[in-house]
């Protein structure tokens, strides 16, 4: 009886860590290192992008606001936080992950 209680809790938590987490980072955020400082669902060094997402639902223009913002580095919008050096990634790519992340809130 023990063992299949076990079994169930180890079951149920899975299925509430997967719909939680049922996205997952993509390659290109992986291979330009932005995992280091982000995460989809939590703060790590910088904003989760679920919270940028959110912050940035609605606004005019964010889409290039953003773009600008990883390609030049920012600071001051998330509070006391490091500030986000300016990153090197290919434009195309920094247009495809912005856009993956203001999707997040949809």
């Amino acid at each position: 009886m023990r063992a299949l209680s076990l079994a169930i809790s180890v079951v149920a938590g899975s299925l509430i860590a997967g719909s939680v987490m049922a996205v997952e980072m993509p390659p290109l955020a992986q291979k330009n290192k932005c995992t280091g400082c982000h995460a989809i669902d939590r703060k790590l060094v910088g904003p989760a992008w679920m919270d940028v997402s959110k912050k940035y639902r609605g606004v005019k223009g964010a889409q290039a606001k953003l773009v600008a913002k990883v390609k030049n580095g920012g600071k001051g919008v998330w509070g006391d936080v490091v500030a986000m050096p300016p990153q090197a990634a290919p434009e195309a790519e920094v247009k495809e992950l912005v856009k993956f992340i203001l999707g997040l809130d949809k």
